[in-house]
């Protein structure tokens, strides 16, 4: 029987994930494959605000936006990364992501990095999704 969705899946013999993710996703064959340019904080008017919160809300506008731009849902992704030039509010960041994900979490990756492609940038999140 071939598969024709997306698994995710925490392997037995593997510790709990730390956070809201899933340590493996299996995509299927011949899905589509969606990679996103990583999505800023920049809110619908061009402007950066200083907040990393604002910029954190603004991000996942900006991510709902490009998924429906394909017509995709949080269950299309399979993968996440972020990048972030201080440090992350978790309680807030995931608040968002529960607004996302509802509790069937993606793969993600985390970094803490000196700077991203503009000094006012303060988080960056690529997205990884797959079509089937």
């Amino acid at each position: 029987m071939e598969n024709t969705k997306i698994i995710r899946r925490n392997p037995a013999g593997m510790p709990e994930p730390v956070g809201n993710y899933t340590h493996i996703t299996k995509i299927p064959r011949n899905a589509e494959l969606y990679v996103t340019s990583g999505q800023i904080g920049v809110d619908r008017n061009g402007s950066i605000p200083n907040p990393m919160n604002e910029q954190i809300k603004n991000t996942f506008d900006n991510i709902k936006t490009v998924l429906h731009s394909e017509e995709l849902t949080s269950e299309n992704i399979i993968k996440v990364n972020i990048w972030a030039t201080q440090k992350i509010d978790w309680d807030y960041l995931y608040a968002e992501w529960d607004k996302l994900f509802g509790s069937t979490y993606p793969a993600m990756t985390v970094g803490y990095i000196s700077e991203l492609g503009l000094p006012e940038i303060k988080i960056e999140i690529e997205v990884w999704a797959a079509k089937v």
